[in-house]
């Protein structure tokens, strides 16, 4: 991998001198890899470099050119200080923790609690100036500390936020901040000739590729659940529009399984590998960049694709910048890095022979390199870094208080878009200790975070919390049961936890299995198939859920008034279903139906000593009732606008006269109805215009939008150092100076409105 010597990137001032060196350099090349063996050429190093440790030293330590690395450094930190206002939060730190209201928080330590609102201002401050710092090479290793710090705070304060780009972010500042990553275009070299253009030992480049490598194998490795290649993990992309080009040759299902799912673990499994070797890097370039691309208008993940089209350089030679800066014109070398080649020596590295003049080594009388401390250090933290980070994703049998449906926290596992899932039920239900007295909380009730339905550990965080607050409510000693029902990869809906036990008083260590977690009934995976074909025998305006329960639990239910001809069919096993209301009780074999009535509660009884499995087929009566009046408002404004309507229009409905291009129909509407039809058709008017704008339309208004999120978070960091400073102003000032910060761009009114549209509209834009 390192075997292109940085000579072969000098630019000299004249075209003849130019050609010389170059002419030079691929002679050099040429007779240097004729003289390697096959090893040298496809690794980069020999196999007597692995014979013994000291030349293993030796070889992690070897001189390598800083110029991809000092260009990683400076994206990777631009990339964090865009990712500090958006997806860390600084645009929105005060809602994000709601400094001294009653909120339930999931740390990863209890003792962990955030700081008063202005002082977490701060903290994001620093966590910026440090990401700036990394960026610019400006006091890069107290840029570094103050980054990491900070970032892995934030990090541990709140679990719900985990995912796995945001550890590999942490992961990459502590690794930076290990290296030398200021040793090319930083305003440290400007300062210090001495690191300026210095080389860094190859074990920088080792860990940074072997981690992305990590991300890409494990990941595809991960995908070999069955789930996965099946086709159940992430069906639904297959209808973005994106696929639309596989979906013109291809039926949607095939598009799901060979592109989406097929496509994506070959990637993950190949890519890591194929980086690494001169012959196939190229063509894998190519189809990671468009994976990434894709990635950045499929999820929501902030800066994660673009940090990792920043690492696919990272396995290029490494003085690929030379080369490429070096077809710059020479009036742009005062901005552009370094094209010169030779970097000067560097006490981090070792040489087989000693640096001479320009870093260029001499002949030694010494044979053997002389190995420092720090080298033997440094070679023990990258095997050891390397061990761990292989062994973490595997390492669910210790923290066994964390393992639910699926192994571990979310974060480290490399497990991504492995699981998908959906809640179709969530009851609180809680009891006073001393009156016995139940009552039921709304989900979700004095947090923010919706995690905590999936994770063992977060739902005793969240009882316990609940537990410490309702005695303010006049609940003692209260005891909290969670009814969850959650679906994973399209399986039937199911319980997640044991809903008999008090999670108060459950008892949970992370180094025990969880006692009151359900098991995941996989043995009912193969009815998914089954799934698909009543799906597909169901009209539009039908509903259908799945449900499997165990022996011996019920489940209430309460049917909404708008859900008519809502019915009980069961697939498996057997049940009793008690309609509440009129004390009845109608036991169910498989292949019997029964009908429930609307705006009532009743129960299904699981009591067949195997799990049953039922599904839930129902009409919303209501909504098919608005969708038929809209169909007929739509064709009569129809024949209005193309003059073939002649009977004359009744007061109600005289708004339809109107083009729509502004509220006035809307308020003059005295029909709810046409009043609510109108909106929708000028929303899903403006949805369809904003999808069919032009790229520069649509880069000024994300441009725009980024602007005063970003706005809003400066202007709140500044209020905050300021009280800091100088303390509170008076409360009016204070109000003004907020509201100022909070200041939305134009059209930010009604964006709700267009996001619930989206899908009435055709393809939301991205």
């Amino acid at each position: 991998m390192e075997a292109r010597d940085a000579s072969a990137g000098v630019v000299v001032g004249s075209d003849g001198e130019q050609k010389t060196a170059k002419t030079a350099a691929a002679l050099k090349k040429r007779d240097r890899a004729a003289s390697q063996s096959k090893m040298e050429q496809l690794f980069g190093f020999k196999k007597e470099d692995l014979t013994s440790w000291s030349s293993l030293v030796a070889l992690l330590n070897r001189p390598t050119d800083p110029a991809s690395l000092g260009i990683f450094r400076c994206l990777f930190g631009l990339l964090m200080a865009v990712d500090i206002t958006q997806e860390r939060g600084l645009s929105h730190v005060d809602y994000k923790y709601l400094d001294g209201a009653p909120v339930c928080r999931f740390p990863l330590f209890n003792f962990l609690k955030p700081l008063p609102m202005d002082w977490m201002y701060l903290v994001y401050l620093v966590m910026f100036l440090g990401a700036l710092g990394i960026m610019l090479g400006c006091l890069y290793r107290l840029s570094c500390l103050m980054f990491i710090s900070t970032y892995w705070y934030i990090f541990f304060l709140d679990k719900t936020a985990w995912n796995n780009h945001s550890y590999l972010y942490g992961l990459i500042g502590f690794q930076l901040t290990l290296m030398d990553g200021n040793r090319y275009w930083s305003l440290d070299g400007l300062r210090r000739p001495s690191i300026r253009n210095a080389h860094v030992p190859l074990w920088n480049y080792t860990l940074l590729r072997t981690q992305i490598f990590i991300v890409y194998f494990i990941a595809g490795v991960k995908k070999l659940d069955a789930d996965w290649v099946e086709g159940y993990s992430m069906s639904y992309l297959a209808h973005h529009w994106l696929f639309d080009p596989f979906k013109a040759i291809l039926p949607v299902e095939l598009v799901s399984l060979l592109v989406v799912h097929a496509g994506g673990l070959m990637l993950d499994l190949s890519a890591g590998f194929l980086l690494f070797f001169d012959a196939t890097r190229p063509y894998v370039m190519v189809f990671v960049t468009y994976f990434h691309c894709m990635n950045s208008q499929l999820f929501s993940i902030g800066m994660f694709p673009y940090a990792m089209l920043a690492t696919s350089p990272l396995f290029c030679y490494a003085d690929w910048p030379r080369r490429f800066f070096g077809h710059f014109p020479a009036c742009l070398g005062g901005v552009l890095p370094l094209t010169s080649a030779g970097p000067q020596p560097s006490s981090s590295c070792v040489y087989n022979k000693a640096p001479g003049r320009g870093g260029r080594p001499t002949p030694t009388a010494s044979k053997s390199p002389k190995l420092r401390f720090r080298h033997k250090m440094a070679a023990v933290f990258t095997l050891a870094y390397i061990l761990e980070q292989f062994f973490l994703p595997y390492s669910h049998f210790i923290t066994q208080g964390y393992n639910n449906w699926t192994n571990g926290l979310y974060g480290y596992s490399w497990d991504m878009m492995v699981h998908s899932r959906s809640h179709q039920h969530v009851k609180i239900t809680y009891k006073d200790g001393k009156t016995g007295e139940v009552g039921y909380l709304n989900p979700g009730v004095f947090t923010q975070s919706r995690r905590w339905k999936d994770h063992g550990d977060m739902l005793k965080q969240y009882a316990t919390c609940l537990s410490d607050l309702l005695p303010r409510y006049n609940v003692s000693e209260p005891q909290i049961y969670f009814d969850i029902w959650v679906s994973i990869n399209e399986r039937f809906q199911q319980r997640i936890f044991d809903p008999r036990v008090d999670i108060v008083r459950a008892d949970w260590s992370p180094f025990r299995p969880n006692g009151w977690l359900m098991p995941l009934l996989v043995d009912l995976s193969p009815w998914r198939t089954k799934f698909q074909e009543i799906e597909s025998t169901l009209d539009n305006q039908t509903e259908i859920v799945f449900i499997a329960d165990f022996p011996g639990l019920h489940l209430e239910n309460f049917v909404s008034e708008d859900l008519g001809n809502t019915s009980i069919h069961l697939l498996q096993g057997s049940l009793n279903v008690e309609i509440v209301e009129e004390k009845k009780n109608y036991s169910l074999q498989a292949g019997e139906n029964i009908q429930v009535p609307a705006g009532a509660y009743h129960r299904v009884y699981t009591v067949s000593e195997e799990p049953s499995c039922y599904m839930y087929i129902y009409v919303n009566t209501t909504e098919a009732a608005l969708q038929q009046n809209f169909t007929k408002l739509l064709d009569l404004q129809e024949r209005i606008r193309n003059g073939t309507e002649t009977e004359p229009l009744p007061p109600e409905l005289q708004p339809l006269m109107w083009t729509g291009d502004d509220d006035g129909s809307e308020v003059n509407a005295t029909d709810p109805v046409v009043r609510l039809f109108l909106k929708r058709q000028r929303r899903i008017k403006e949805v369809k215009k904003r999808r069919e704008a032009g790229v520069l339309e649509r880069l000024e208004r994300f441009t725009v939008r980024k602007y005063y999120a970003i706005r809003r978070g400066f202007l709140m960091t500044a209020i905050a150092v300021r009280n800091l400073a100088v303390g509170l102003p008076p409360l009016e000032q204070l109000t003004q100076e907020v509201a100022f910060a909070n200041m939305k761009e134009p059209e930010a009114e009604g964006k709700h409105d267009d996001e619930r549209l989206k899908d009435e509209a055709g393809h939301g834009e991205l």
